[in-house]
């Protein structure tokens, strides 16, 4: 079957490939949004941001144009693979699944120096201002941010793996745990029991909690699968741990750079 699959990618015209790539990439939009609307009504009564506000059709717009940006980037890493400058390995074994844990790895470190050089005064107010104006996170909001950081966050992707020749199978598990953190970093919710914070281990994994507090205070939490970077660096928010699955408590000062969720 992945034979089968890989000799496709290789023969499929580019019309049947941009067909292909943007049904997937509007179906995962629809799973997360579908699967995270459900956790979010579930534990409603678990907030750890306060409700968003109604739904705008600039919100909409923009998911679905983040979405096609998400098929061109695909597509960019389809033909970089057609040119041999990506590179994937077959194999389904140990070392397939061990391609996880590096890709992980990686992106994490990756993604949390490009998250701090987003909040850098010069580049914060024209490209990762937008996202942090909608402080009150939704599943949707995932893919409400500025294309030219959506792009950024793709090249940095297909340049890692560029770089790195996983597995078919590890490349596309990591793709799923991305989508899945990032559905999670967005619930506004915290379906996590309270005691999380003493799971060994388990504790240092990102989640809804602690995006929605970076969200609340940009200065802070700015990992994506772990807290093993804001650890090192010191930019974890100090009241995580004491104030796990609430909202953040009225006597930490608002970060300096916070957007009003209706703010242009």
């Amino acid at each position: 079957m992945l034979e089968a699959g890989i000799a496709w990618l290789e023969t499929a015209s580019w019309l049947e490939m941009t067909v292909a790539l943007a049904a997937e990439n509007f179906l995962l939009l629809l799973l997360a949004i579908t699967l995270g609307e459900w956790v979010a009504r579930r534990y409603a009564a678990a907030r750890v941001a306060p409700p968003a506000p109604p739904l705008s059709r600039f919100e909409v717009g923009l998911a679905v144009f983040n979405t096609l940006l998400n098929t061109a980037t695909t597509l960019l890493g389809l033909a970089l693979w057609r040119a041999g400058i990506i590179r994937f390995r077959p194999d389904t074994g140990l070392f397939a699944w061990l391609d996880v844990f590096a890709l992980v790895a990686i992106m994490d470190l990756a993604m949390y120096l490009l998250h701090r050089l987003a909040h850098h005064p010069w580049l914060f107010p024209w490209l990762h201002r937008l996202h942090h104006a909608y402080d009150r996170p939704r599943p949707l909001t995932l893919f409400v941010l500025h294309p030219f950081e959506n792009i950024s966050f793709g090249l940095l992707w297909l340049t890692v793996i560029s770089v790195y020749p996983a597995s078919w199978l590890g490349m596309s598990v990591y793709l799923a745990l991305n989508l899945f953190f990032g559905t999670v970093g967005h619930l506004g919710v915290e379906p996590l029991p309270a005691g999380w914070p003493n799971w060994p281990g388990l504790k240092w994994l990102a989640g809804s909690t602690f995006h929605a507090w970076h969200h609340q205070r940009p200065e802070t939490n700015f990992g994506f699968y772990t807290l093993t970077w804001d650890r090192l660096f010191g930019t974890l928010e100090a009241n995580y741990w004491r104030w796990f699955g609430r909202l953040p408590p009225a006597e930490v000062p608002t970060a300096p750079n916070r957007v009003e969720p209706n703010a242009p």
